[in-house]
C-alpha cells in the first residue's frame, strides 16, 4: 500500500524482531553514539506481539515498462527505510487504553520526505478505527527534530518523567 508517492508501507511480522532491534538500536545511537543497546532485544522480547502492530516504509524501486510498453512499477527492493511500532497504554487519569508509538524511526537519508508525518497519520487512523480517542509518545528532551514534529502534529506535554541517578 502506498503511503506516500514513492513509498510502500507494509505490516511487519515476528520474523521482523532482529530488525525490529536493529531500527530501535539506531534511534537510541543517534541520540547517544557511545552507548551499548544491546539491551533492547530484551524491549522487543517482552513487548512485541499481535497486540502492538508493526509497520515498515519501504521506497519504491521506481516506474518502468514492461517488455510490451505497458507502465508497471517495479516492485520495492526490500529494505526498510523507515518503521512504526504501536503499543497500548492506560490513561492514568481517565483509565481509558489508548495507543502509544513505541518506536517511529526514519533513516537520515529519506529525512525531511514527509515520511513521518505520514506515518503519524497512519498511527492516528489505526488508533482512530479501534476506538481510541488519544495517542501517546515518549520523545528525550534533546530531540530537538522529534519535538518540533510532534509539536506541529497538535502533541502536548502531558506529563514530564524524571530521573536520578543513584
Amino acid at each position: 500500500m502506498e503511503l506516500l508517492p514513492g513509498y510502500c508501507i507494509r505490516h511487519g511480522s515476528s520474523l521482523d524482531r532482529a530488525l525490529l532491534v536493529k531500527f530501535m538500536q539506531l534511534t537510541y545511537q543517534e541520540m547517544f553514539p557511545n552507548q551499548d543497546f544491546s539491551h533492547l532485544a530484551q524491549t522487543v522480547e517482552q513487548y512485541f506481539s499481535s497486540q502492538t502492530p508493526l509497520w515498515w516504509v519501504e521506497e519504491y524501486g521506481g516506474m518502468g515498462r514492461t517488455g510490451d510498453g505497458e507502465k508497471d512499477f517495479t516492485p520495492p527492493p526490500h529494505h526498510p527505510i523507515a518503521c512504526l511500532w504501536m503499543g497500548n497504554a492506560i490513561d492514568q487519569v481517565t483509565g481509558d487504553r489508548h495507543a502509544h508509538i513505541f518506536l517511529l524511526y526514519v533513516v537520515p537519508k529519506h529525512r525531511r520526505r514527509g515520511i513521518a508525518t505520514a506515518l503519524m497519520q497512519y498511527a492516528e487512523d489505526w488508533a482512530k478505527n479501534r476506538g481510541d480517542r488519544q495517542m501517546g509518545l515518549q520523545v528525550f528532551q534533546s530531540n530537538q527534530a522529534a519535538l518540533n514534529l510532534y509539536s506541529g502534529l497538535g502533541y502536548q506535554t502531558q506529563s514530564l518523567w524524571l530521573k536520578k541517578l543513584l
